[in-house]
C-alpha cells in the first residue's frame, strides 16, 4: 500500500467569544465558527496479486472508495479477463452468503451476509453499467450467463437481474442482425446511383460532415480496454488477429481518409498544375471544416495525407496553392507539432476550442478568429457536437505507460491508475459524440468506399 497523510475537516465549532456568551454553534453564521481539522492517513493499493485486488474491491465499497472500484473495472483486462475476475468474486464470495455453517444462526452472520450482498451487487452493477462489453462473448455469453444464474438463485427479480438480462438479450440481437458501422456502410456500397460522383461535386462543409459522421460512429463503438498497451502492443502476433477490432476499425477509416486524398491529387495524370493545386485548397479547406467540428481523426489524416512524400514533393503545385490557403495548412499542420510530446494537440482536445500560437503571421491569426467565430455562433445559437480525437495520442501513451511499468509477480496497480486517467478521457470523449447530430450520405459513402488505394509505384 501508498500511505499519505490528508488535512481533513470534521467539525466547525463556535469561536471562544461566542462561547463565552453562551451561543452554540448553530445559532452563528459562518464567519463566526471556527474550522477544526484532523490529519488522518489514506491508504491505496499500490500492488497486488489478483485475488487480492479482487479481495479489495468488496473492502473498497466498504470504505466508499469508489475511485478504486472504477480503476479496477476500467483496467483489469490488462492483466486479466472477465472470466477470472468473476469467478473470484462469485465463486469464492458469492458462494459464502448461501452457505449453510453453523454460525449462520447469529445475528453478525446475518448481518455481514447483508453487507456483503450489497457489496457484490454494487460491483456487479457498476460492471454492467460502466463496461458491458466486457460480456459480449458471442456466441455463447458464457461469462454473461454465469452472472445471470447467480442472480436468479440469489438475487430473483432484482433490477440488476433485469439488467444483466436485458443486456444479453441486446447482445443476441445485435450479433443476428450483424450491427455495425462497416455493415451499414458495405450495405450502401451496394446501391448503385445512375452516375459516378465526383471529388469536385461535393462540397468542403459536406464533405468534412460526412467524414466526422464515420469517424464518430466508430470512436463510439470503440472497446476502451482494447486500447491497454498491454492489449494493443500484442495485435501483431498472428494468433491475435481478433485483437482490438474497435481499434483496427478506426485505423482503417484513418488510412482510408489519407488514401482518398494522395488518390484524389494524384490519380487523375491528365491534370494540370492549376487544377492540382485547386484539388490541394479544396482538401485544406476540409481539414478546417473538420477543425471547426472537433473531428481531429480525419483533420490528422488529412495533413499527414498533404505532408506525404508523394504529394509534398509536388513543388510547382505548392507554389500556385493560394497564400491563405498555405497559411491556414501551416496552422493546421501546427495543431499536431510534435514539439514538448503533442502539448498543443492534447490541450486543444481538452478544452475544445482553438489554440493560440504567438508567433504566427497575422494572417493565421485571423483565421483563428474565424475559427473561434464560427464555435462561437454555433454555441449560441445551441447547436451542440462532439469531438472526435486522434487516437494515435492516447495509443502511444498507454503503449509507453505499459512498457514504462511492467508488472512482475504483482500488479503495480499504481500503474493502474494513470492507465484510467487515459481511458477516462476516451469515455468522456466518446459521450460527447452523442451531441453530433448528422446522417450518411449514400453518394459520398459510395464513392468514398470505392476510391482505390495507389500502388507506390503510382504515387
Amino acid at each position: 500500500y501508498h500511505v499519505t497523510l490528508k488535512r481533513v475537516q470534521i467539525q466547525q465549532a463556535a469561536s471562544k467569544g461566542a462561547r463565552w456568551l453562551g451561543i452554540e454553534r448553530d445559532q452563528l453564521p459562518p464567519d463566526h465558527t471556527v474550522s477544526q481539522h484532523e490529519t488522518c492517513k489514506i491508504r491505496s493499493i499500490k500492488a497486488g496479486t489478483l485475488e487480492k485486488l479482487v479481495e479489495n474491491l468488496l473492502t473498497a465499497f466498504g470504505d466508499n472508495d469508489f475511485n478504486y472500484i472504477n480503476i479496477f473495472l476500467s483496467t483489469y483486462r490488462g492483466f486479466a479477463t472477465t472470466k477470472e475476475v468473476l469467478e473470484l468474486i462469485l465463486d469464492r464470495y458469492g458462494n459464502l452468503e448461501i452457505s449453510n455453517c453453523e454460525d449462520d444462526r447469529s445475528q453478525n452472520s446475518t448481518e455481514n451476509k447483508t453487507v456483503l450482498r450489497t457489496a457484490i451487487a454494487s460491483i456487479l452493477r457498476a460492471w454492467l453499467d460502466q463496461c458491458s462489453e466486457d460480456f459480449r462473448e458471442p456466441p455463447d455469453y458464457l461469462c454473461l450467463q454465469k452472472l445471470l444464474a447467480y442472480l436468479t438463485r440469489v438475487m430473483p427479480g432484482s433490477v440488476l437481474e433485469g439488467r444483466a438480462q436485458n443486456l444479453l438479450e441486446q447482445f443476441q440481437k445485435q450479433e443476428v442482425m450483424n450491427g455495425g458501422i462497416h455493415d451499414t456502410l458495405a450495405n450502401e456500397e451496394k446501391l448503385e446511383t445512375e452516375n459516378s460522383e465526383d471529388f469536385s461535386s461535393f462540397a468542403e462543409d459536406f464533405v468534412a460532415e460526412q467524414l466526422t459522421y464515420m469517424d464518430a460512429e466508430l470512436f463510439k463503438r470503440l472497446v476502451p480496454y482494447h486500447c491497454l498497451g498491454s492489449i494493443w502492443s500484442q495485435r501483431s502476433k498472428k494468433e491475435n488477429n481478433h485483437l482490438a477490432l474497435t481499434i483496427r476499425a478506426t485505423i482503417a477509416q484513418f488510412n482510408a481518409v489519407t488514401q482518398c486524398v494522395i488518390r484524389t491529387i494524384l490519380n487523375d495524370k491528365e491534370l494540370k498544375t492549376q487544377q492540382r493545386a485547386k484539388i490541394i485548397e479544396k482538401w485544406i479547406d476540409i481539414a478546417h471544416e473538420c477543425r471547426i467540428l472537433k473531428n481531429f481523426s480525419s483533420l490528422r489524416a488529412i495533413v499527414s495525407a498533404l505532408q506525404s512524400n508523394s504529394i509534398y514533393r509536388l513543388k510547382k503545385c505548392w507554389a500556385s496553392v493560394a497564400k491563405d490557403s498555405m497559411l491556414m495548412f501551416e496552422e493546421l499542420s501546427e495543431i499536431f507539432s510534435d514539439r514538448d510530446n503533442y502539448l498543443i494537440s492534447r490541450e486543444l482536445l481538452m478544452r475544445e476550442g482553438t489554440s493560440k500560437f504567438a508567433n504566427l503571421d497575422s494572417s493565421v491569426k485571423e483565421n483563428q478568429k474565424r475559427t473561434q467565430r464560427r464555435l462561437q455562433l454555433q454555441k449560441d445559437m445551441g447547436i451542440m457536437q462532439g469531438t472526435v480525437p486522434y487516437l494515435g495520442t492516447f495509443l502511444t501513451d498507454l503503449t509507453m505507460l505499459d512498457a514504462a511499468l511492467q508488472n512482475y509477480v504483482e500488479v503495480g496497480f499504481h500503474k493502474k491508475m494513470y492507465e484510467f486517467e487515459v481511458i477516462a478521457q476516451i469515455k468522456l470523449l466518446q459521450s460527447s459524440c452523442n451531441s453530433y447530430c448528422m446522417t450518411s450520405d449514400r453518394r459520398f459513402i459510395q464513392w468514398f468506399r470505392k476510391q482505390p488505394e495507389l500502388t507506390e509505384e503510382e504515387r
